[in-house]
């Protein structure tokens, strides 16, 4: 693991109102409350509804496969067109440049529930969700790798280009659409415009929120990244946000057939078309390693809860003659011996269910054959039980005798050899 770098020192702070990053409040807060007022008295007409859903998804998608998949992890190739139409509609999204955003994201994946992630969980959900792009924050010296991101033409320009690319792909081009489709240029202005973009934008930053606070984590469950189905839904696809980052690599988000993933049924179409190529799957079998894991994580966290009787390595090691001697004591303990291991059932002899008798004839002996099927093959909670008795350990093991069925009565109580009741 790459040691953490050193922060910079931090600058006094200023008045409250220089901390703020006033660019991200008015496009996050001011402009999308403007379109949500304006929405109380412009008719939403049954088309730009319908544009608007078209160009959620598009621009949505631009930013789950482009700037995530595609850019942040390389997870696949994008030829030249594909990387253009997804800069294209990155843009739409008002997120920031492609180069921004995978930047931002891989300082996320370095540094993750750490102090320099920059949209940490450990900084309160309102902060992952939205709070980091409004207030600034001290300067660090935080290093990641983008030397690939600054070959790509199509990022490199997007970046340069950003604030005429974001205003035109998000606002100008979809009230064009609208106006010129069927005459509702201010209705394609606020829907498919500000609000369209305000839904994009609450719906990706449930990925540093949502996703990192609610559902299951079946891959790895030392950070916060998580799987839930809701999550999925609203950023259509990347809310089987644990498998991501413990396998950022691979194309998909989800792995099961009933997981809801459209982005990667996105880039899978993407390959058919030849427009990308080289779809990296993470091994199956480092994955069902994982998955198996965590079920044993699981499993020995509640196997903690329950008595399973002292462990054989923590018990004293007795004489067979010990053994023999203590369970002839009148006062001694009743001890039996299975498996090389000595077991004290002075207090359960009476609450056997039948078979108290056999289990007094077997005091002071080696009772290994009578207990796996000599008179009964013992089930699994038997033996669970009886492990809670263990007391020691029978040097060398001890002998097992070879036990003969005894003559029984009619009700199945053994009896002596001469034929009486013990």
């Amino acid at each position: 693991m790459a040691a953490t770098p050193k922060k910079d020192t931090a600058e006094p702070k200023g008045a409250w109102y220089q901390e703020i990053r006033w660019s991200s409040v008015i496009t996050l807060i001011f402009i999308p409350v403007y379109g949500f007022t304006q929405a109380l008295w412009v008719p939403l007409t049954l088309r730009t509804l319908q544009w608007s859903l078209v160009y959620y998804v598009a621009t949505m998608v631009a930013v789950t496969a482009g700037y995530h998949r595609l850019w942040s992890h390389r997870s696949f190739v994008a030829h030249a067109p594909l990387r253009l139409i997804l800069a294209a509609l990155g843009a739409g999204s008002m997120l920031g440049s492609a180069f921004f955003w995978a930047r931002k994201h891989r300082e996320h994946h370095r540094y993750t529930d750490t102090e320099l992630d920059p949209y940490g969980i450990n900084k309160g959900i309102l902060h992952a969700h939205i709070l980091w792009t409004m207030v600034k924050e001290p300067s660090k010296n935080i290093q990641v790798d983008v030397s690939d991101l600054k070959k790509d033409p199509i990022v490199a320009f997007q970046h340069k280009y950003y604030v005429p690319c974001t205003i035109f792909m998000s606002w100008v081009f979809p009230t064009l659409v609208a106006g010129y489709g069927w005459n509702d240029w201010f209705g394609g202005f606020i829907y498919a415009g500000i609000l369209r973009t305000f839904f994009v934008n609450q719906g990706i930053f449930c990925l540093n929120s949502l996703a990192h606070s609610f559902g299951e984590q079946p891959y790895d469950d030392r950070r916060s990244p998580r799987n839930h189905w809701f999550t999925a839904i609203v950023t259509l696809g990347e809310g089987y946000h644990n498998f991501h980052h413990e396998f950022p690599s691979d194309y998909r988000n989800a792995i099961r057939w009933y997981q809801f993933d459209p982005t990667k049924w996105v880039i899978w179409l993407s390959s058919l078309f030849g427009m990308a190529d080289n779809l990296k799957r993470f091994p199956q079998n480092e994955i069902g390693k994982g998955e198996i894991q965590m079920v044993r994580k699981r499993i020995d966290t509640q196997s903690r809860q329950y008595n399973w009787g002292p462990a054989i390595e923590d018990l004293p090691i007795m004489e067979w003659d010990d053994f023999t001697q203590t369970s002839k004591s009148p006062d001694g303990p009743s001890l039996i011996a299975i498996e090389g291991v000595i077991h004290d059932v002075s207090n359960f002899i009476e609450e056997h269910p039948g078979g108290k008798n056999f289990i007094k004839s077997a005091i002071g002996k080696d009772a290994t054959a009578l207990f796996n099927g000599g008179v009964y093959n013992h089930a699994n909670a038997a033996r669970n039980l009886l492990a809670t008795l263990r007391v020691a350990i029978l040097r060398g093991g001890g002998e097992v005798d070879i036990w003969k069925k005894a003559p029984t009565t009619t009700d199945g109580t053994p009896t002596k050899a001469d034929g009486s009741l013990d």
